[in-house]
């Protein structure tokens, strides 16, 4: 046996890549059993929300009943596009497309789109949309309780039992209404903490769908007198005058080039906050939520912009509280 200095470093070698594999594998076990925890909680979460949902008058889907612990997960990689210069305010965005993945997000990680000449392009990658083929994924297990309710309840609520309406009126329905029900599904639990963090989620939401159509006028204007790429500066610079949106424009588009990604984004927005508030203020009057919802079913499927809000304005003035 070599018992020389040399051997003796081999053998201590040898020693700390076994213990450093060992540790490794530990490690990795205890990751694969807290997922395994947090997937089976989850799995439960979904049931019992599914069910609450229903109370309130949502359909349930088949959209995230399963998890990636009993089928393969499958991944959607979603591109916006919208003209150079242009903002999809009166009309639906140029190009809508999704590419899916038997792999969850995580394990797909994107660096960069680069710019398509004549488009704005903005994506998003996503485990959770309305559709049997969404398993909950580890992922999203280790999200924040508001986060996964508000989901579960949103990607139900897409369902053609719920709403069958224009893909960007649809948004603008089913944002705010599955934000104030998860903020009912709280409230149904008395979990006070979460329910304060629902309803302060339904206020941000409220502020961006403010900023949002006030940066809109302005974006609209400063492409209508200006060339494209120094009118993109100029909205670009125009964001801090409108935090709440700003905040969550800035973190939504991380690793996205701010000029490439500002009209597609700007749209791709306003699909999702377009009526945030309008319909968060219906449910503050004498309307329960479940007849909200039950109102708002009637949209006819040729809706547009301009006859949703007329709709929502007939509501709030049939619901509001009369003066005396």
């Amino acid at each position: 046996m070599d018992w020389t200095p040399r051997g003796g470093y081999a053998r201590l070698s040898a020693v700390v890549c076994i213990l450093l594999n060992l540790n490794a594998c530990a490690t990795a076990r205890r990751d694969d059993l807290q997922n395994e925890a947090r997937l089976r909680e989850t799995a439960s979460l979904i049931e019992e929300v599914k069910v609450f949902g229903k109370m309130l008058g949502i359909e349930p889907t088949a959209a995230l009943s399963r998890t990636s612990a009993a089928d393969r997960a499958l991944s959607m990689l979603w591109f916006w596009f919208q003209r150079a210069g242009t903002l999809a305010i009166s009309a639906p965005m140029d190009i809508r497309m999704a590419v899916g993945f038997a792999a969850a997000k995580e394990r797909l990680p994107l660096e960069q789109v680069y710019r398509v000449d004549g488009y704005s392009v903005y994506y998003r990658q996503g485990n959770e949309y309305a559709d049997s083929r969404s398993a909950a994924t580890p992922g999203f297990a280790a999200q924040g309780l508001v986060r996964r309710v508000t989901v579960i309840l949103h990607e139900d609520l897409h369902g053609d039992a719920n709403f069958d309406l224009p893909w960007d009126l649809e948004e603008s329905v089913v944002t705010p209404l599955g934000s104030l029900a998860a903020a009912a599904y709280f409230k149904h639990k008395d979990d006070a903490g979460n329910l304060e963090r629902a309803q302060a989620a339904l206020a941000e939401g409220k502020q961006i769908s403010r900023d949002l159509r006030q940066l809109m006028e302005e974006a609209e204007m400063i492409f209508r007198n200006a060339p494209v790429e120094e009118a993109k500066e100029k909205i670009l610079g125009s964001l801090s005058k409108y935090p709440a949106y700003r905040s969550m424009f800035e973190r939504q588009i991380t690793g996205q080039h701010p000029p490439t990604v500002l009209e597609a984004k700007l749209s791709h927005d306003l699909a999702y906050f377009r009526f945030f508030d309008a319909i968060v203020n219906l449910a503050q009057t004498r309307l329960a939520l479940d007849d909200l919802i039950a109102e708002l079913k009637t949209l006819p499927r040729n809706a547009t912009p301009e006859t949703t809000m007329k709709f929502l304005r007939a509501l709030h003035e049939k619901y509001s509280p009369t003066e005396h």
